[in-house]
């Protein structure tokens, strides 16, 4: 995995543990039932800008997650590249 990959991860990781991550989300949390509400939806443009939202809201809920397995898929590929590297040689 490259330095800059590294940082990348790093960065994120480091803005997890934040507190204000934490209450960010818990924010947003409170606002998913009151946005996911059918009754509130006035039309169809509404009930699509409503889509929108829950699909950014579910992104921002699932970004941890995303990012854990982006790094675990990295370090598996760098693993895999060695490993390869280490057959090669041995052939």
């Amino acid at each position: 995995m490259t330095k800059e990959l590294e940082v990348y991860f790093a960065n994120y990781f480091e803005m997890f543990r934040l507190e204000g991550w934490k209450q960010l989300l818990s924010d947003l949390n409170q606002n998913v039932a009151q946005i996911n509400s059918v009754e509130q939806t006035t039309d169809n443009d509404n009930l699509h800008f409503r889509k929108g939202q829950l699909a950014i809201l579910a992104t921002l809920f699932n970004l941890e997650t995303q990012i854990s397995n982006a790094e675990k898929d990295a370090k598996e590929s760098e693993q895999e590249e060695l490993d390869l590297e280490d057959n090669v040689q041995a052939v």
